[in-house]
């Protein structure tokens, strides 16, 4: 039995609805459960829950455009209370004591300056709505239509490794509009959420957004316009991170047929290795891709799919190549990033681990996507696509 039909059953057996509006929501609330009222939602205790956006901005100054992120955080809040507590803190570290904070993660990719700043405070300074998404860390805020806030760091701080910071310091002002959703469908549905069956979650409220306002880093200003934002927005949650590690999102894509730059078109590729209740589901990739508002997606919770997957880096480049087919359409994609443009991202798991320590992420990813229909004959190309400054990110150990 292929994996779609195990996790269908048990979709089925337990009551699952796609029509969740809440998977945007806070995940770690000690209340959120199955056994509610019984026991606390795990996560709480043991877990990460964050909320993260890209997007691209012009350089007020020279018009460039310069693709930056911005994450909201929560990691084991059940643990926390006035202050941060770090987890690669030496005595932490020696003492075996797990992490316990809010975070706010932001930064830029540019070319051999990208860099990420942390500001961390501790979860009494926290509040996330379950129902939808709207979290506050101290007086910064993000919401389903807007997100302010700031970070700074010092280079002395930055040089302390408990930080997992960059110098620096940025902040925005900015409204957003999500035009094109993906829910992963079954897999991120309440009662398999409420189970902790994965390891790890996803979900893309804003997989294409218009985003406007400024930023401002380093005392330069940036104008974020929404026809040129490319903005996204997912979140992620769980237990333990994936490994390895796969993400793709591109929304500057233009058709090679016409050369226009497509309104409604957007690539989304997440996962490698999805563990439930702890065992591995082997290589798999979710992918969604809108053509002109049309969605085409190759999910093995859905359906059986056919799928290779590959990620090169040589000494200065990042690959990644993926083909992916069901029954009706096949899609064919290739992507490609300069080191000088990536940056090494930084995350310890819930048990104060920092495994992933060459994870490379990037918004300057460029390539192509293939996507094919199925007839009597054969594949038949339905459109090729080039891509531009898009996100992507891959890491294993």
């Amino acid at each position: 039995m292929n994996v779609a039909k195990v996790i269908g059953l048990v979709a089925l057996m337990i009551g699952v609805s796609n029509a969740d509006s809440s998977r945007n929501g806070y995940m770690l609330d000690p209340d959120s459960g199955l056994l509610f009222g019984i026991i606390d939602n795990p996560l709480n205790t043991h877990g990460f829950d964050w909320w993260w956006h890209s997007f691209v901005a012009v350089n007020r100054e020279t018009g460039a455009f310069q693709p930056f992120f911005i994450a909201y955080y929560a990691m084991n809040p059940g643990l926390g209370g006035a202050e941060p507590v770090l987890g690669q803190a030496p005595e932490n570290q020696a003492a075996g004591v797990p992490p316990s904070y809010a975070m706010i993660k932001a930064g830029t990719w540019a070319e051999n300056a990208s860099l990420e700043i942390h500001n961390f405070y501790g979860i009494d300074d926290f509040a996330a709505e379950v129902e939808y998404m709207d979290v506050r860390i101290g007086e910064h805020f993000a919401n389903e239509t807007a997100l302010k806030g700031s970070v700074s760091m010092s280079a002395e701080d930055a040089a302390d490794p408990k930080y997992m910071s960059d110098a620096g310091e940025m902040s925005w002002d900015l409204s957003i509009v999500k035009d094109l959703s993906y829910s992963v469908g079954i897999g991120t549905s309440e009662p398999l959420r409420d189970l902790s069956a994965f390891d790890m979650y996803w979900h893309v409220e804003g997989m294409k957004s218009r985003l406007s306002g400024t930023v401002t880093l380093n005392g330069e200003s940036f104008d974020v316009l929404p026809a040129s934002s490319a903005g996204y927005q997912d979140k992620n949650w769980g237990k333990k991170y994936t490994n390895p590690w796969v993400w793709i999102n591109c929304n500057r894509l233009f058709s090679d047929a016409t050369g226009k730059l497509l309104e409604k078109t957007s690539l989304d590729v997440g996962g490698a290795d999805p563990r439930v209740f702890g065992v591995s589901l082997g290589r798999q990739l979710l992918i969604a891709f809108y053509h002109e508002g049309e969605l085409y997606e190759w999910n093995f919770t859905k359906e059986l799919v056919t799928q290779t997957f590959e990620v090169t880096e040589t000494v200065d480049k990042l690959r990644w190549q993926v083909a992916s087919e069901d029954l009706r359409n096949r899609i064919v994609i290739d992507f490609s990033a300069p080191k000088s443009r990536c940056l090494l991202i930084d995350y310890e798991n819930p048990a104060g681990e920092k495994n992933h320590n060459a994870l490379w992420n990037t918004g300057w990813a460029a390539g192509t996507v293939t996507l094919y229909k199925r007839t009597l004959f054969g594949w038949k190309e339905i459109d090729s696509f080039t891509g531009e400054l898009g996100g992507a990110e891959y890491g294993a150990y």
